[in-house]
């Protein structure tokens, strides 16, 4: 249909412009800091085999993934997700590299959101990956450098939120339920949907169930996890509490501690995290611009037991929250006579940048034209007696 030749797919857009020039300002200065950490990039394909995402404890389900079939038949799937891949490269291609490794990617990946949700379907991510470091050392570097590549973003009001996977399986275990309504459960906490929640929990009664009806409100500052300790003597999530408590007091010895908040509610992906788990947030914002968790046990699904850690920045959400970036504004027209080329790209490299462009024009009046439709405030002449500048004057 001649629709299809005009639009776009449903979550994709054209960026235009400023909009480049931001995202590329907000990519440079994260991996910047990435590089300057000793963390180096890796680049995996836009196409992976669906295989390698249903078989690696990835959490998404089928149904978000962009899927093609190549030409023998096999199942393709557009890269739905980071990390996979590049666990499967610390696996086979990394293997007998000195661990840990400290590795950051930028690239985008897709997912198939269904019409009219306002969803991206392409979605830039830069992030790291901690390849091989394990425990408090490595989740603590991993949270201060998601914490300090958002203010090398520009980024100033905005919290990280720390939750702990073990705080609701040890609580869950606690209870004695299957997998499926252990799942029902984790659903609910994590969309603080409080009435369902109560009809799971039932009757059951003790310290666990109790605990996991206030799970939802357990939210807020480092006295959330003075209650959460509190609530409940199941020694699991007790552990869980306290490792967070060492975890933030690392963070606030080095000045990070303001950018820290807890949400024991965080179980997302419960599946595919085993610790620590966290989210970013812009304040007055509702949108996660960061995502992030350790996951020791995804790695060694290729083969290689390897503990690690890491983070997304979503790209295109932080920019939405971020100050627009001054553009310098196009200026000068750069006219040259035959024969003058290379004096005007001369000329055109000397001046700042994106200030000022050539002229296509054959002759001086049709570039004055040119100038004046688009709002330019002068011209240079390029030609064998040196460059002539022309001042136009301002639109009334």
């Amino acid at each position: 249909m001649e629709i299809y030749k005009v639009n776009t797919p449903e979550g994709t857009r054209d960026r235009l412009f400023a909009e480049c020039v931001e995202k590329r300002y907000v990519q440079h200065a994260m991996i910047s800091l990435f590089e300057k950490r000793g963390y180096s990039e890796v680049i995996t394909p836009e196409v992976e085999y669906y295989d390698l995402f249903v078989k690696a404890q990835n959490p998404l389900p089928q149904e978000s993934m962009l899927k093609l079939v190549d030409c023998e038949g096999r199942l393709l799937v557009l890269r739905p997700d980071c990390t996979t891949p590049i666990a499967r490269v610390a696996a086979t291609r990394l293997k007998d590299f000195p661990f840990p490794q400290r590795l950051y990617y930028n690239q985008n990946i897709f997912r198939a959101n269904g019409l009219d949700t306002g969803s991206d379907s392409d979605i830039t991510q830069c992030g790291i990956e901690l390849i091989g470091a394990p425990g408090l050392r490595g989740d603590v570097e991993a949270i201060a450098m998601a914490i300090d590549a958002l203010c090398s973003a520009g980024a100033e009001k905005f919290h990280i939120e720390l939750g702990h996977v073990d705080f609701f399986t040890g609580l869950a275990s606690g209870l004695g339920i299957g997998k499926k309504r252990k799942d029902a459960l984790r659903n609910c906490i994590e969309s603080k949907n409080f009435a369902m929640l109560e009809d799971l929990i039932g009757s059951i009664s003790g310290g666990e169930a109790d605990c996991l009806r206030k799970l939802p409100y357990l939210f807020g500052g480092a006295e959330v996890l003075e209650e959460a300790f509190s609530l409940t003597d199941n020694e699991v999530a007790r552990s869980a509490v306290k490792y967070l408590s060492t975890i933030y007091r690392e963070l606030d010895t080095a000045g990070r501690g303001k950018y820290v908040r807890f949400d024991l509610g965080l179980v997302q992906s419960i599946d595919y995290y085993s610790g620590l788990v966290y989210r970013g947030f812009m304040e007055g914002a509702g949108t996660v611009v960061l995502a992030g968790g350790r996951y020791d046990n995804l790695i060694g699904g290729f083969g290689l037991p390897l503990p690690s850690t890491g983070f997304a920045v979503y790209v295109d959400s932080l920019i939405s929250c971020l100050p627009p970036v001054e553009i310098t504004p196009l200026e000068t027209l750069v006219h040259y006579e035959p024969g003058m080329l290379s004096e005007a790209l001369d000329l055109l490299d000397s001046l700042p940048k994106g200030t000022a462009e050539l002229s296509p024009c054959t002759s001086f009046n049709e570039t004055m034209a040119l100038a004046r439709e688009k709002g330019l405030k002068q011209i240079l002449a390029v030609s064998e007696n040196g460059i002539t500048e022309a001042k136009l004057d301002a639109k009334p």
